[in-house]
Parts: C-alpha cells; structure tokens; sequence
C-alpha cells in the first residue's frame, strides 16, 4: 500500500537530501519516486515546518473560495434567468423556480432557497373548489353578453342575482379567465395648423360639414350629415341614416355640385370620413381644398358648430322618431323651415334663401346695405317676388 506522507515528513526527508544524501539511496530507502521527490524540492524548499502547514492552509481556503465563488456566480445566472419580471404570488414563484432549473444546473432546494418559497409549496397543487368552478361559467356568461363589463360591473350583476361573492374572488377568477376588458387604442390625430376663421365674401366659397348624433325611440342610433354654406348660412342637406362612410359623404357631396357647383373650400374636422381616401381624391379631382380644423378644437369651425345647435335645439330635442323614415321627414321639413321662413340675425334678419336670392342678384354683398335698401319685409318680398317673375 502506497504511504502518505505530511508535511513533517516531507520536510525531514529534504534536509537530509540537503545534508548530502544522494537522492537514489533516499527515495529507495523511503520508497518514493525521483519525479515526487523533486515536486516535493519545488513546493517546499526553504520552508520549515509551520511554513508548510501555513500554505496547507491557505491551498484549502483558496479552494472554498473558489467553490463560493462558483456557486454565487450559479446563483446570479439563476437569477437573471428568472427574476425579470416581478415575482409576488406563490404561483410565480413556482415559475421563477421551473425556470432557474431549465437554464442552470441549480437544485430545487437551492432555487426555492433563492426565490423564497418553501419547497411543500412549491410541489403543492391548488384543488379547485367546486363553487369556484360554477361561478367561474357565470362569470364567463356575463362577460359574453357584456364585452365592455369589467370585473366590477360583473360584481355588481351577480350581487343583484343574489351571489353572495367577494369583489376580489370575483377579480381573480375574472382574471384567470383572461377576461380583462382591453383599452381602446387612441386614435393619432393629423398635425395641422391653427388657421383663423374668416366670413367668405361669396356664396360656395366655403362648405362646412359635420356630424350630428341622435337616436331612434327604439334606441337605435342614427347620425345627421349637416352642411352649411358658411357665406349665405343656407343648409345645403341634411342627411340621416344609421352609418356614413367617406364614400358616401362624397356621394352627398356630388349631388349637391350638381346643382351648385363646386366649393373653393371644405371646412370638416378630423373624423375618420372626412381624412380618408375617398373624400381626398375627390377634393384633388374637382380642385377643392380641404381644411382640417385641430382634434379638439370645435370652435375652429364655428359656423357649422352654431347650426348644429340650433339644429339640435330646435329638431332632435323637440321630436321623437318612431323610425328612420319618420326621422328623415321631420329633419326635411325643419330644413325646409330653416332656410325659408327663419330668420337669420347675422344677416339682418333675413332668411338663408332671401338672402341668397340678394347675392345671386348682385343687389348687394354687404348686410348692411341690404337693410338700407329693403326697408322692411313687405318691400323685401315685393323684390324677391319680381326677382323670381
């Protein structure tokens, strides 16, 4: 059997090699090799025998702390595998550990160690409880038929069904079932400048357009087209229907041209009919020039903004409409009544069509001329009636 020898040993044997014993007749009489007897001259030479224990010493912490090392270093990899996200729930802390165990070679005892988890609850698997599982189908129910419910409205849905329930047992069920409501995404508007609101000085000089919301008595929601002539403050149409897309505005559009010609100008905001394709080619094709006011800026076109007032005022707020077709009838008529009989006080108190009828005749372009020259209504219509024979 092969002898160990300690430090002492060793030390001993190479002071009597350095007392001039050949070093053949020491490693036979000690039963060692040339080549160890020479290691044994380059690692210990000169040292006396606290020396040697002193490095024994330091050899065996310079390991440990290479093992330290090591280890830590397995643990930070372990770490950045696992810990980005923020890990708060027993639930993910079990996949902070899976995870440290499929990238590094770390134990479970040493991630459930570095994760803070003990290891019974790691290994513990949740039983559902059979009330949960039925309030979970309800749940579901409700958020089938109310998309835009959240947690809370649902809460307040099944109180009213007499289910006794905890708002936050509601919330966690209505989160593992993946039914948070998503955020609608804001709409970019277009960047354009301020421009400042001017009074044309001819008729079709400049349209403003805009749409106005009501609904049916049913419930059903319809929307109103409204065009104005911003010069003669005459509504060109009012249109009604459920849904308006570009293409149609600029259908509406056209068959107003058709018997007025074509506007300079547009005025409209940023909704989506008015800065899409449809409309644009059209602008582009009969040289029309559209002017977007800012998102969020009504007062920007403020005329079409004054007649949607009035208009809701003194139609949608005074009328309820059985039907579609009853809507569009009544709007006709008001539109009718609001050209030719309402009187307009920013230009002295005429009506939209007389005057119009005054522009088209080249009486006047100044209001205030015009009620210099007409004294009052009788002599107005008097002229208006011998214009049209």
């Amino acid at each position: 059997m092969k002898k160990r020898f300690n430090e002492q040993q060793i030390i001993a044997i190479l002071k009597v090699a350095e007392a001039g014993l050949p070093v053949k007749e020491l490693c036979r009489k000690h039963n060692i090799s040339d080549a160890t007897f020479y290691l044994w001259r380059k690692k210990y030479a000169g040292m006396d025998v606290s020396d040697a224990r002193r490095l024994k010493v330091l050899e065996d912490e310079n390991a440990k702390l290479k093992k330290l090392l090591a280890e830590s270093m397995l643990d930070v990899d372990a770490l950045k595998a696992a810990l980005n996200p923020k890990v708060l729930t027993v639930g993910d802390k079990r996949k902070a550990v899976h995870a440290m165990q499929e990238v590094t070679t770390i134990s479970e005892r040493k991630a459930c160690l570095l994760v803070g988890i003990n290891r019974a609850s790691m290994r513990y698997q949740p039983q559902p409880k059979e009330s949960d599982v039925e309030l979970l189908a309800r749940i579901q129910e409700l958020a089938l038929e109310r998309k835009r419910f959240g947690y809370r409205r649902i809460h307040r849905l099944l109180r009213r069904e007499g289910t006794e329930v905890n708002h936050k047992r509601v919330y966690r069920l209505y989160r593992e079932a993946g039914l948070a409501v998503l955020k609608r995404k804001r709409r970019k508007s277009l960047c354009v400048g301020r421009e400042p609101l001017l009074l044309p000085s001819l008729p079709n000089h400049t349209w403003s357009m805009d749409f106005v919301m009501d609904a049916l008595s049913s419930g059903r929601r319809i929307k109103c087209l409204t065009i104005v002539d911003d010069f003669t403050k005459e509504c060109l149409d009012i249109t009604v229907a459920s849904g308006i897309s570009g293409d149609e505005v600029v259908v509406i559009l056209e068959a107003i041209a058709a018997f007025r010609g074509y506007p300079e100008t547009v005025r409209t905001d940023q909704g989506p009919e008015f800065t899409g394709k449809a409309l644009d080619q059209w602008a582009y094709d009969h040289g029309v020039i559209l002017k977007l006011i800012q998102a969020g800026k009504p007062t920007q076109n403020a005329y079409i903004e004054s007649f949607n007032g009035k208009f809701r005022d003194e139609c949608l707020n005074e009328h309820l409409f059985r039907d579609l077709s009853h809507a569009r009838k009544l709007i006709s008529d008001w539109r009718i009544d609001y050209n030719e009989n309402r009187p307009h006080s920013s230009i002295g108190y005429l009506t939209p069509s007389e005057f119009a009828v005054l522009t088209r005749s080249g009486l006047n372009n100044n209001v205030t001329d015009i009620t210099k020259e007409v004294l009052d209504y009788t002599n107005l219509h008097k002229y208006l009636i011998s214009l049209a024979g």
